[in-house]
């Protein structure tokens, strides 16, 4: 199957922004903030994965997202592990990843009921160019000034514990249910393997790359996976079609892809472990 472009689907936000991302057009003055681009794949298909830009001008609701076991009993098709590609983030921007100290559920929900699970989490400041995998039942809030890539597996499941008395609906016995209160450990991030391509991360639900390199390359898939293809800056041709940043392309089978000088892409795949790409 040739490359496809994914629809572009702006999703509008109380806590978006009407500056985005080179590739996009700004939102209108007047009109309600844009909080996400979603990358939607083609109807009647069960994606894996879902490729997301999110633009933050204040914190997000503190949130957890079940494993697959979990989600599949309350009868979704899987759960919801995510990384996030930082792209830009004001100085003072941090994200809320896992509890300050190994706590119990009852503690967390308690926390949740009173405000005080803000001050349970931890708070890290990020800067562009981070990378963050973030395990299903990870109790995560991500902060306000943040431009984000986020890959996730493909279900639209967020329990919400606290929205700072926003009027949005909470999930917290769901969320409590699933939720890991301990603190956050980075995954193993790989890094430069050569030849233009660093892993990002890999070991979980799904393995992300970025590629940098100059000249025509032909990858290779095994049958049956999938890859998303995510143009950060530049662009250049996908099996002949010309991509540019601000879109998301799928792959399967075989795919030449000659990206323009200083280009920055992003690739990735469901699949625990990495494979061999290229031709």
């Amino acid at each position: 199957m040739p490359a496809h472009r994914l629809t572009t689907l702006r999703v509008e936000k109380p806590w978006g922004r009407r500056d985005l991302w080179p590739g996009f057009e700004p939102g209108v003055a007047g009109a309600a903030p844009v909080g996400e681009i979603w990358f939607d794949s083609a109807p009647g298909t069960d994606s894996q994965l879902l490729v997301k830009y999110l633009f933050t001008s204040e914190k997000l609701s503190i949130q957890v997202h079940p494993g697959d076991d979990a989600a599949r009993a309350a009868g979704y098709p899987r759960g919801k592990d995510e990384a996030w590609l930082i792209l830009a983030a004001d100085p003072e921007s941090t994200i809320a990843l896992g509890t300050r100290e190994v706590m119990t559920r009852e503690a967390l929900a308690a926390g949740a009921l009173d405000g005080s699970i803000v001050d349970m989490l931890h708070w890290r400041s990020v800067k562009a160019g981070d990378v963050i995998y973030s395990a299903a039942g990870t109790v995560h809030a991500i902060g306000a000034g943040i431009t984000v890539i986020e890959v996730q597996q493909n279900v639209d499941l967020t329990y919400r514990l606290y929205d700072y008395g926003r009027p949005r609906e909470l999930h917290l016995a769901q969320g409590i249910a699933v939720s890991d209160p301990i603190p956050f450990v980075d995954p193993l991030m790989p890094g430069d393997i050569g030849g233009g391509r660093a892993i990002l991360c890999e070991g979980g639900k799904f393995v992300l790359e970025r590629w940098s390199w100059d000249g025509t390359r032909q990858i290779a898939l095994p049958k049956g996976l999938t890859g998303w293809l995510v143009p950060v800056t530049g662009g250049g041709n996908i099996d002949g079609a010309p991509f540019t940043a601000g879109e998301c392309w799928t792959v399967d089978g075989s795919t030449v892809i000659e990206p323009r000088t200083a280009s920055d892409l992003l690739f990735a795949y469901p699949n625990p472990a990495r494979v061999p790409l290229f031709c």
